[in-house]
């Protein structure tokens, strides 16, 4: 039951965000349509609660109540990112604004960028681990935990693994590429060949 729930809050999730962002945008609605957003929360809640009465009934501790924990805390950390994304394409597609920037790719703003979703995963372990061990308590010594004290450990892991990967933008920062390859100008270390070469001069005279 518990995995059929969570199938279904993700899939939820996807219906109220596409149905809150149509409200706003489509049928210019903002007050309906961030009232749907609004209840995107409402879901984890109702997966927390319906995890806490199957084990208050006496389910033992299973992989799968730990499974619902992580879900929970990885909705807390990069939810909000997903939506503000979403929205944000939604906002030029049929609100006529300007598109949105697209995440930088090079250098320190591309490692300041990985770091501040690897900080999203620290807060989705950390609310991860808070539940789980919420759930320890409330079930006691007399059931067995090592199942949910196993996903604390694999949360805390994909956290490490994550946060490996973000340094090394910071050690060995992308370089944009060279020899006049094309780069968008909406990145915010780029800066356009025109600004720096003057009629007629080539990249061997600017050097």
């Amino acid at each position: 039951m518990i995995v059929t729930l969570i199938v279904v809050c993700e899939v939820a999730f996807w219906v109220l965000l596409a149905a809150g962002l149509a409200a706003r945008y489509l049928l210019k609605m903002p007050r309906t349509g961030m009232a749907l957003l609004l209840c995107e929360p409402l879901l984890e809640v109702l997966l927390l609660v319906v995890t806490a009465i199957d084990l208050k009934n006496g389910a033992d501790p299973s992989w799968r109540h730990g499974l619902a924990a992580v879900y929970i805390g990885y909705t807390v950390g990069h939810g909000h990112r997903t939506v503000k994304w979403l929205d944000g394409h939604a906002a030029h597609r049929f609100g006529g604004a300007p598109p949105p920037a697209g995440p930088p790719r090079y250098g320190r703003a591309r490692a300041r960028h990985e770091g501040e979703i690897w900080l999203g995963s620290v807060v989705a372990a950390a609310v991860a681990s808070v539940l789980l061990l919420l759930a320890v308590w409330y079930v006691g010594d007399d059931g067995d935990t090592r199942a949910l004290r196993s996903w604390i450990f694999f949360a805390w892991r994909a956290v490490g693994i994550h946060g490996l990967i973000a340094l090394s933008y910071a050690i060995w920062p992308k370089k944009p590429p060279t020899g006049g390859s094309a780069v968008p100008a909406r990145d915010p270390e780029h800066v356009p060949d025109l600004l720096v070469r003057g009629p007629g001069e080539d990249e061997e005279q600017i050097r």
